[in-house]
């Protein structure tokens, strides 16, 4: 299809024709371009594609302009297989029916108060989004009629049948009227998705982006040769030499997102972990985080991260290769999107590791390109050719400098040379960056020999994370020192209700610190935990801070009150 067709040119109502534009999109994705004028002529369709191909409005725009407005019960039905991809999909209805008057959606799923649910699908809906497990529940009910349902759209049906949701879609579909429109959309057709649009469509028209359309062009593809121990400090230095403020880390189990996210937070970045384990109020919170840039770092699970859609992700990290290669592609498409520029790094450990590179050099028909780490003065050098460009922006910015330059006046007058005062301030603004530089640079260089615990000491300190000793118990004491350790005089320690009862560790501590108020993981000092209760050091200077936030936030679940230590 070529580039030519215009959104005008499908057939497409003039209400969705001034939403599309108001959404500045002018000419139609291939699968859009496809797909759309299949639907509004009444077949079936499957359609073989990723997310970020713009499959949802292939679907969502002849699924509005179909929808008759005079009749409130639901006439369209989008079976997704996560919540986020739900409210993803509900929400792109909404901006594409902005014109429609009188249509009206809702998004119904798990984990959302299901009374809520039950008032939108009695004031009348037409457009129903939702996943499986909550559809039935309101089938069980009879609080949602699928009688006059006219199209039933199956987004992302392979992960929905890996999910185990079969028995529950197969029920869904024989709920519906034999006469209507099914289309199913999946990134792969194996057979048990073939199996399906063999029983439940009628002469489907195919429609396929190839597989050099599924792999965006401008996405830098990368793979570095690192030790498993290693991957996290290889992640902190390309997150600080690379400056990326918002960034995706793919591991492949939930214990690793866990880890993963607890020894970046030890190191001053701010992540989250998102998988299956976390109720749906705690994924929302961890989704509106990273939205917003609460968090620069989201730690996932592929199944997680189904229907995240989150603009300006500049770098995809692959902590585990994926076990296949569909899921590489669907991962690395999270970056590079709306024409944008983006990044996929791989972390390859051992030959089976690069013979899965390999594979996924020939499944994309692209290079991926091998990179060495970078050096600690190459990062030097990085930060301060950063510190150039940022100080020629703010020159060359038309504003009021007169305070500026009284300021330098005085240096001058203070006796300081013009030399001595521009040293002075770089030393300033370049302490910080030379501080994160001597943090992040572990025992990543090649060559050296040294093969310690990367999460052992660090400038001479202990690692905020408990370290067993020979026999296997806690170097750190969670009992109370038998000695009196001197604190820093900088340092203020504060008192917390939450101990071994609750089953807090060192890192649900700093984790929680870190993430909820913007303190630095790696400026919490040292942690002693009782059985009913906690001791954490923490700079003076944050106290009031910490104390203020964390006393209306929750740890592990719990709630938790911060008070300073009176002993």
């Amino acid at each position: 299809m070529e580039q030519t067709v215009l959104f005008s040119d499908l057939g497409i109502s003039e209400e969705i024709l001034s939403a599309v534009e108001d959404m500045g999109f002018t000419h139609p994705s291939p699968i859009q371009a496809q797909t759309i004028p299949y639907l509004l002529e009444g077949h079936d369709v499957i359609g073989q594609a990723q997310t970020g191909t713009g499959k949802t409005a292939s679907f969502g725009i002849p699924i509005i302009d179909m929808v008759d407005v005079d009749n409130n019960k639901p006439q369209a039905l989008i079976l997704c297989p996560t919540r986020e991809l739900a409210v993803q999909v509900e929400g792109e209805i909404t901006k594409l029916s902005k014109y429609k008057k009188r249509l009206s959606s809702t998004c119904i799923y798990g984990g959302d108060p299901i009374d809520r649910q039950i008032r939108a699908l009695k004031k009348g809906v037409q457009i129903v989004v939702g996943t499986p497990g909550r559809v039935m529940d309101h089938l069980d009910r009879g609080t949602l009629d699928l009688r006059q349902v006219a199209i039933v759209v199956l987004d992302e049906a392979d992960e929905m049948l890996d999910m185990g949701f079969r028995e529950d879609i197969e029920t869904i579909l024989k709920t519906m009227p034999d006469e209507r429109q099914t289309v199913f959309f999946s990134a792969t057709m194996a057979k048990p998705i073939l199996d399906l649009t063999k029983k439940y469509q009628n002469d489907p028209k195919i429609v396929k982006v190839l597989r050099k359309e599924l792999t965006v062009e401008n996405i830098a593809q990368h793979y570095y040769e690192v030790k498993s121990p290693l991957k996290i400090d290889l992640i902190t230095r390309l997150i600080h030499v690379n400056q990326f403020t918002l960034s995706l880390i793919f591991c492949n189990t939930k214990r690793a997102t866990d880890e993963v996210t607890e020894e970046l937070i030890a190191r001053g970045i701010q992540a989250e972990a998102l998988h299956g384990d976390l109720s749906q109020a705690q994924r929302t919170k961890v989704m509106n985080k990273f939205r917003k840039g609460h968090c620069s770092v989201l730690v996932a699970t592929d199944v997680a991260a189904r229907g995240i859609d989150v603009e300006n992700v500049e770098a995809v990290f692959n902590y585990d290769l994926p076990l296949d290669e569909e899921n590489y592609v669907h991962r690395i498409g999270r970056t590079g999107r709306a024409g944008k520029s983006g990044t996929a790094i791989n972390f390859v450990s051992g030959r089976r590791d690069l013979g899965r590179i390999s594979d996924l050099e020939r499944f994309i028909k692209t290079s991926i390109q091998k990179m060495s780490p970078p050096s600690a003065a190459e990062m030097l050098d990085m930060k301060k050719d950063q510190l150039i460009v940022d100080v020629k922006r703010k020159v060359a910015k038309e504003e009021d400098n007169t305070i500026y330059s009284d300021t330098i006046q005085k240096m001058l007058d203070e006796g300081l040379t013009l030399d001595e005062v521009v040293l002075g301030l770089i030393k300033l603004q370049m302490r910080t960056a030379v501080k994160e530089l001597n943090e992040v640079n572990f025992s990543l260089d090649l060559g050296r020999k040294d093969k310690g615990d990367a999460r052992g000491r660090r400038d001479g300190r202990e690692s905020r994370f408990e370290r067993p000793d020979r026999k296997g118990r806690s170097e750190r004491s969670d009992r109370g020192p038998k000695g009196k350790k001197e604190r820093e005089p900088n340092m203020a320690r504060l008192f917390l209700n939450l101990g071994k009862k609750d089953r807090i560790r060192p890192n649900d501590i700093v984790g929680a610190i870190a993430g909820e108020t913007g303190v630095p993981g790696r400026s919490i000092g040292g942690i002693d935990i009782f059985e009913n209760f906690s001791f954490v050091d923490v700079p003076k200077k944050d106290v009031n801070q910490i104390i203020s936030v964390m006393n209306s936030n929750t740890i592990k679940g719990k709630p938790v009150n911060f008070e300073i230590s009176k002993g």
